[in-house]
């Protein structure tokens, strides 16, 4: 049941539009003075210019429980997000978004985006699948290295082992932060036999259950894009039982915070940082 969830929904649902080429570009933040901030504390409200292309990872690559893991954000930081990236693993909107949650609000936080993918992510060539062979290739990635009974007993071990990088020797506090199938993972991770998280953000989840809701355990913020089936994410919001916000980015495709992000676009730029804007304070209030 669950593998067949992962083999139909990416096609269908995750990726509807080609991803737009960027050019260089820097774009100057907004301010939260703006209707479209629905949902967000104005003290959440110092995300650095966005750079559309050529963006440069403040961060470092550490490897942590042997695997190769982005890690940026000020060493004081007292607090920890993980990162579950989609299956395009480290591209730069990503890690750009990375960045932004680790220096962006009042809280500072270390970030860590683990490569569950081990240097194998989903080639973005397959997509839309044209061909048998890119058909072929994609039900493998997601039977294999997307499955999550593969990848859910990694997060435990890579906690443990980055908490050794905390300044007072653990971290006061973990979130998780879950793009596409990350969001996923993020869910399941944050389910009844949670004691490592205090709060959860999806973005643009792929393959969310509404009976999944029901274990959740801690705060949880929904970010959907068009893309997603509304009455699933009505119908998961519904199920929440912890502090959650839900909300639908009704301009944007699945995948606009991480990989799939077309920076380029003024739309797509602006709501990416509200995007991160409102993941960051529902962190803050909850986290």
């Amino acid at each position: 049941m669950f593998s067949r969830q992962l083999l139909t929904l990416p096609l269908r649902r995750c990726f509807l539009t080609p991803i737009t080429p960027l050019s260089s570009r820097i774009v100057r933040p907004l301010h939260c003075s703006s209707a479209a901030m629905s949902g967000v504390n104005k003290a959440c409200c110092s995300i650095p210019p966005i750079v559309a292309q050529g963006y440069q990872p403040k961060g470092e690559y550490k490897t942590i429980n042997g695997l190769k893991t982005y890690v940026t954000g000020p060493e004081s930081a007292t607090k920890a997000i993980l990162v579950i990236y989609d299956i395009f693993g480290f591209f730069p909107q990503t890690l750009q978004g990375a960045d932004i949650l680790a220096t962006a609000s009042e809280q500072k936080y270390r970030v860590f985006i683990p490569d569950f993918f081990q240097g194998e992510p989903a080639d973005i060539t397959w997509f839309p699948p044209q061909t048998d062979d890119h058909k072929q290739k994609l039900g493998n990635f997601f039977q294999t290295k997307a499955a999550p009974p593969a990848n859910l007993p990694k997060i435990s071990p890579i906690v443990s082992e980055a908490n050794k990088l905390a300044a007072g020797g653990s971290f006061q506090s973990w979130s998780i932060l879950g793009y596409c199938w990350g969001g996923k993972i993020t869910t399941l991770a944050s389910g009844q036999d949670n004691k490592l998280f205090t709060a959860a953000v999806q973005c643009h989840p792929a393959m969310l259950d509404p009976n999944d809701a029901k274990s959740v355990n801690i705060p949880m913020a929904v970010l959907a894009s068009k893309d997603e089936n509304p009455k699933d994410v009505k119908a998961f919001g519904d199920n929440l039982k912890q502090a959650h916000y839900v909300e639908t980015f009704s301009t944007q495709i699945h995948g606009w915070m991480a990989a799939r992000s077309n920076l380029e676009d003024e739309q797509v730029r602006k709501e990416y940082e509200r995007g991160y804007r409102t993941a960051l304070d529902f962190l803050q209030k909850h986290a």
